[in-house]
């Protein structure tokens, strides 16, 4: 299994396969959410002082709160995800034309 990082701003990088969504901020429920994991200690803030603009949820229930767009965090996963499968592919066939 590979590991697959996402950068989310600011040099802060997280593990996508624990990703489990990332949402904007502005709703009441995501708001409980960021408050629920603050009292519990589970709120990780990437953003510098700088406005939250997503908010990552984890596998591991730790809310992460980012200064990138929710888009922008999800163009990087689909990006690197594409790259690392191309990757994966030219190994494939370089060990096919081993044989």
């Amino acid at each position: 299994m590979s590991i697959k990082l996402i950068n989310i701003g600011f040099g802060n990088i997280i593990s996508a396969n624990r990703l489990v969504a990332i949402v904007s901020p502005e709703s009441a429920p995501i708001k409980r959410i960021i408050q629920e994991a603050k009292n519990r200690g589970m709120l990780i803030d990437a953003t510098y002082g700088r406005r939250t603009r997503a908010v990552i949820i984890t596998d591991s229930d730790h809310i992460i709160l980012s200064a990138v767009q929710p888009e922008t965090v999800a163009n990087r996963l689909t990006s690197k995800e594409i790259i690392e499968d191309e990757f994966e592919e030219e190994e494939e066939e370089e060990e096919e034309g081993e044989e």
